[in-house]
């Protein structure tokens, strides 16, 4: 399977009243100990035994975006699921869409496909039955899906996702896919199901990421504002932001342990990011994945 660089271009594009585009918002729900830079220096095993700020972190971001009138994304962990109900309730309850992200954030490329299937059915049974709403968004831990694994995808559409943000079109030591479009297209020949990329700015014909996680954290503000703007406005599409609840957590346990890199990664500029959110929450419109693209998109096929 390759992916056509020629892959459509969303037409329908979503406008707030005041006439500007609709962003959508994400949120990637997991522990602040799950995440890819500790993976080979926190073992499983010892998840249960660590202080819990799932709930604290992501109840935060709730809070802000009550107060900004915004709704999201959330893409929760099962495992979190699991053991935080009321947090997916709550999730639910409050008007934002609830999609999954996998069991315990084991890269798909780590798994086979049966084994990532019945990681999808498990993620999407307790998040489901914990929630109440019908789960039809993925995004891969990592976005983990790229060249080598498209099979991935071809097994989300199989079990019946509407779409899927697990592909990031830059080059990355943990991730990318370079080759990929830079916007919504379809994955799977024959489906329905759209894959949306995370954004990125086109800069002398380069893709360069603008759409939230650890960049947005590192950069200044007026460089990811001007980058997202650009989208919006030369590209006419609109942005996919994501960000993790334990990027606003300034009070999680440090791991001392930890690489210097994963250390780096993880902890730089924590402190400033529930301020640089409240600014992009202030100077752009937002909505949910599903709301913004499910009812816009068509478009061709791009695997073959």
């Amino acid at each position: 399977m390759a992916v056509d660089p020629n892959a459509f271009k969303q037409i329908n594009i979503p406008r707030a009243l005041n006439g500007s585009i609709i962003n959508a918002m994400s949120v990637d729900v997991e522990e602040y100990f799950q995440v890819g830079a500790f993976e080979n220096c926190i073992d499983k095993s010892n998840w249960d035994k660590m202080q819990s700020r799932a709930v604290y972190s992501t109840e935060l971001v709730l809070d802000q975006f009550n107060a900004a009138d915004v709704k999201a994304t959330f893409f929760c962990l099962g495992w979190v699921g699991e053991r935080h109900k009321s947090l997916i309730r709550r999730i639910v309850d409050e008007g934002h869409e609830l999609a999954s992200h996998g069991y315990d954030h084991d890269r798909i490329t780590s798994l086979t496909a049966s084994s990532f299937r019945a990681d999808l059915h498990k993620s999407k049974t307790i998040l489901e039955d914990a929630g109440g709403a019908a789960i039809v968004g993925y995004r891969a831990p990592s976005f983990s899906i790229g060249t080598k694994n498209l099979w991935a995808l071809e097994v989300l559409a199989e079990e019946g996702y509407k779409y899927s943000s697990s592909v990031y079109p830059i080059h990355h030591d943990h991730y990318g896919m370079p080759t990929a479009p830079r916007f919504a297209f379809k994955p799977v020949t024959g489906a329905e199901m759209v894959e949306l990329p995370v954004t990125t700015v086109d800069i002398l014909g380069k893709k360069i990421p603008c759409g939230g996680g650890g960049y947005f954290r590192l950069l200044p503000y007026q460089i990811s504002r001007w980058a997202m703007k650009k989208v919006n406005k030369i590209d006419q599409e609109s942005c996919i932001f994501y960000f993790h609840p334990w990027e606003v957590d300034t009070g999680q346990p440090r791991q001392s342990h930890a690489p210097l890199k994963s250390r780096l990664r993880h902890y730089t500029k924590i402190n400033k990011m529930a301020g640089k959110l409240q600014r992009a929450l202030d100077d752009f419109s937002w909505g949910r994945m599903d709301e913004i693209f499910l009812t816009s998109n068509s478009g061709k096929e791009a695997i073959s």
